[in-house]
């Protein structure tokens, strides 16, 4: 079987969906692990543990029930496991810790479970101030919620942030997914949408199936202004397929590392369960027997080829630490192979910016750029070093792991600019970052990282550069 075929447990399944709408039922506590053991290392504001006021930061988790049920002892456990069993599948149903303090009492206190949103999960804006206005769009993963037509759904939630990225007159707009996993191939067509007219998005076929085209069927474009796609080795499944489509549809410039992650398959979970209209069981309390999860087709860029294997090659390529790991699909020996179809009938982006102009110029600030040319050097050496044989002496061991340290801590200062970028929040956000201290707190540590990522910096070049050609071309109309 291919890397992405296998079983889904229950509780693994109830993981995943609550990833995709961005939202479970829980407690509202972070757990850590403390020398073996399972500890409480923050509270979420407003959340029912929060709220409760009897758990506290560093108490010892030592047993689990849900409600009068026999507690399970957790010792032992790693964190995920814990958490699995903490968190519950029903908004109002009961939790049970049994909690060691640190002065050495024990206690047991009961928690309510309740809808806690994951915001760090949902699609989020900034504004970079320069010589130029931008706005930065940050996309985890393609969140929907299918349980709740009204839920969450990033396709909705990114036209938001544009057109409030909009109202602030910014000159062009960043689309990071960096580290974006994937998620619903609906709401990736939809975003898609939201930057070309109508046509064709990606392609989808299985094994002696005919292709079949998800199409974006509206002729409005939301932003048609400079756009700018984040990706690295980490992008996959439906941020390659976006990035694919910008690509092919030449509506913008991609820029990342050598290449996206390279998953271009597409899964369905088939329920273990028997039929309910089965009479055996029916009027029966049947346990869930899980799901597998199996491979049944391909994504297809509108160009003909597959993203499976290759991923998307961006169109401006930095050095990254990252790209020594072997971890993407091409490296996995059961991955299915590359291929393609027949092109898909579709209008590239007519646009004032020539992308070949700014692609080629900004190749050349890289490839002379000291700080990527020493990260490069570096990415390489420890490529080297992670395939060379270690010597038995100890000495010379402890000589090359002080060898590996300074290596490591010369790249991290080379990812610190010599000065930060401005980076600041809409001003339609403020009333909502403000409410909590949890919140003020995280928002402040969120516009740290985006002032000081290289990465964004040099894309924030890469705009400038469009937004120059297109200020021009209007010059000259």
């Amino acid at each position: 079987m291919d890397p992405h075929s296998n079983y889904f447990a229950p509780v693994d399944k109830r993981t995943f969906d609550e990833g995709m709408k961005g939202s479970f039922f829980g407690i509202g506590a972070q757990l850590k692990e403390d020398d073996g053991k399972i500890k409480i290392s923050s509270l979420i504001s407003g959340g029912p543990a929060w709220k409760s006021g009897d758990l506290k930061v560093e108490d010892e988790i030592i047993k689990v029930a849900q409600g009068n049920a026999e507690p399970v002892d957790v010792t032992g456990y790693s964190v995920t496991d814990a958490v699995k069993i903490i968190r519950g599948a029903k908004k109002g149903s009961e939790v049970r810790l049994t909690v060691r303090r640190m002065d050495g009492s024990v206690k047991v206190i009961s928690i309510i479970r309740d809808e806690i949103k994951l915001d760090d999960t949902f699609a989020r804006s900034a504004i970079i101030n320069g010589e130029n206005k931008i706005g930065y769009i940050y996309l985890p993963e393609f969140y929907v919620d299918f349980a709740d037509p009204n839920g969450s759904k990033c396709s909705e939630d990114v036209a938001r942030e544009i057109e409030k990225l909009k109202a602030e007159n910014v000159d062009g707009i960043i689309m990071d997914l960096r580290g974006n996993g994937g998620g619903s191939l609906p709401e990736v067509v939809k975003m898609v949408g939201l930057f070309i007219e109508d046509g064709p998005v990606v392609v989808v076929k299985g094994r002696e199936e005919k292709p079949y085209q998800w199409k974006d069927k509206d002729k409005s474009v939301l932003y048609s202004g400079p756009l700018t796609v984040m990706v690295d080795e980490f992008s996959a499944s439906a941020s390659e397929i976006f990035a694919a489509a910008i690509q092919d549809y030449k509506r913008g410039i991609v820029i990342g590392s050598t290449s996206t992650y390279g998953k271009g398959t597409v899964q369905r979970n088939i329920p273990l369960n028997p039929e309910s209209e089965n009479l055996l069981f029916s009027n029966k309390n049947v346990e869930d027997l899980g799901s597998v999860k199996l491979t049944l087709q391909k994504f297809y860029r509108v160009n003909g080829g597959t993203t499976q294997l290759k991923g998307v090659i961006p169109d401006i390529v930095i050095p990254n630490r990252m790209e020594y790991l072997k971890f993407r699909e091409k490296d996995n020996a059961a991955s299915l192979p590359w291929d393609e179809i027949a092109k898909a009938e579709y209008k590239p982006w007519s646009s004032t910016v020539s992308n070949d102009v700014v692609i080629n110029f900004s190749h050349n600030q890289i490839s002379n750029n000291p700080r990527f040319n020493k990260i490069k050097e570096s990415v390489n050496w420890l490529e080297t070093y992670s395939n060379k044989e270690y010597p038995l002496q100890l000495n010379k061991y402890k000589e090359d792991q002080k060898l590996l340290q300074a290596k490591r801590k010369e790249l991290d200062e080379l990812y610190k600019l010599n000065k930060e970028m401005t980076v600041k929040n809409i001003a339609a956000d403020t009333v909502v970052i403000n409410s909590t201290k949890d919140k003020t707190d995280k928002n402040t540590q969120w516009l740290k990282r985006v002032s000081n990522d290289i990465y964004i910096d040099e894309t924030v070049k890469v705009m400038k550069n469009m937004i120059s050609q297109e200020a021009t071309a209007r010059r000259n109309d």
